[in-house]
């Protein structure tokens, strides 16, 4: 695939450019999720074809052709200019795609333009205290009464519960089924009565997941998607957009970016680091991973045209994204030295914690959202076709 600039995607970058120019002062005050400012920058950016470019205009996005290079260029001059490219979160990122693919016309028109727009925060009810790596052993159980059914259960590490409207939930319809069968997948309100949600603190401090417990919770029998009985099949098709939006490569090409400007203010008896030859050599071994995850990501959405299987590639993002991630934060932490060590409120505190901060956080999506461990067997036995992990027989 020829991945060199036409003239008319010359022109296409400069009018990114003009874009990002034009609208700094308004880019720098978007805030986050439940922000006016931040909801306003949504809708620019939706409304010029930045974010939600290739998603139909009656669903709320903006409706453009699938274009790999524009997409490329929007990702990279964001990255660029440091400049917010959207929302995010697990309602746009990984439940609109899997709507537009499986959902309802019905489901589609109700959900994904408020999704899309801010209007409706969304938290993801699959994990459980027995189900976690092995998530097909999940037991929250959902039983048809009349035209509703009727939730029983409990789901954990589940983030943003506590800011959501919305939850898309795993639940097993068929108890009789083998683990993999039997299980559906409903869409209902976090304010329904039945519903408890307890913080859980992370390795950051902060309570970004939660338990949520379900008790009688009575949904309509319509917010279904896809067949009852056949909700693994949905869920593994959105496990993939997950493992796409845990360590996204252009929000890494951002921090990388940072990285390098941290390093040439920062320095070490009035050298800068950027300059010492050990700090310089762990800069430029990040940068060959940056730019690896970055054309793994080009495979990625060379896809939707070619219509060929990325579920491995997918997996690389989730693995590699994540332990880069990790790596890129320490380097920061390190450049800092014994300000590095800064957290909390200390007076002393460099861009706002953020280093330490996303340090911590990402050694903990190594194990969230799939372990390193699994995602590396699964690429093993199913790229490399490596013979399958040996299965204990369990003693009577």
């Amino acid at each position: 695939m020829d991945l060199s600039y036409s003239s008319q995607h010359q022109s296409f970058q400069e009018e990114v450019r003009d874009f990002l120019e034009s609208h700094a002062e308004q880019a720098a005050e978007a805030g986050g999720l439940r922000t006016e400012k931040g909801l306003a920058w949504q809708q620019t950016l939706i409304e010029h074809g930045y974010t939600a470019r290739t998603i139909p205009k009656q669903y709320g996005g903006f409706g453009a052709e699938p274009d790999i290079l524009k997409t490329r260029i929007i990702a990279e001059e964001f990255a660029t200019a440091g400049v917010s490219p959207g929302l995010g979160g697990q309602g746009i990122s990984m439940l609109v795609p899997t709507l537009l693919e499986v959902g309802t016309e019905e489901q589609k028109q109700a959900f994904i333009k408020p999704t899309l727009h801010g209007e409706m925060l969304w938290c993801q009810g699959y994990s459980e205290p027995g189900a976690g790596s092995d998530l097909a052993s999940l037991t929250t159980s959902a039983v048809l009464d009349g035209d509703e059914w009727v939730v029983n259960g409990q789901k954990t590490w589940t983030s943003t519960a506590h800011l959501a409207d919305w939850i898309f939930c795993l639940v097993r319809t068929e108890p009789d089924a083998p683990k993999h069968q039997g299980i559906s997948f409903l869409l209902f309100r976090m304010d329904s009565p039945g519903i408890e949600v307890r913080p859980l603190v992370d390795m950051t401090g902060a309570a970004n997941f939660n338990e949520v417990f379900f008790t009688d919770v009575r949904v309509p029998k319509h917010q279904i998607v896809g067949q009852r009985g056949e909700g693994w099949q949905v869920a593994n098709a959105i496990l993939g957009f997950e493992r796409d939006s845990l360590a996204d490569p252009n929000i890494t090409l951002q921090r990388f970016n940072a990285l390098i400007d941290l390093m040439k203010s920062e320095t070490i008896n009035g050298q800068r680091l950027i300059d010492h030859q050990m700090y310089r050599d762990r800069l430029m071994k990040i940068q060959g991973r940056v730019m690896a995850l970055r054309f793994n990501d080009l495979r990625i959405l060379s896809s939707r045209l070619t219509k060929k299987d990325t579920r491995l590639a997918r997996l690389i993002v989730k693995l590699q994204g994540t332990e880069l991630r990790h790596d890129l934060e320490s380097l920061g932490i390190d450049a800092m030295g014994e300000l590095g060590l800064a957290y909390g409120d200390n007076p002393y505190l460099r861009d706002k914690g953020s280093w330490q901060i996303h340090y911590m956080y990402f050694l903990g999506l190594i194990i969230g959202g799939g372990t390193a461990q699994i995602q590396k067997n699964i690429i093993s036995e199913r790229g490399l076709d490596l013979p399958r992990e040996p299965k204990v027989e369990k003693k009577s």
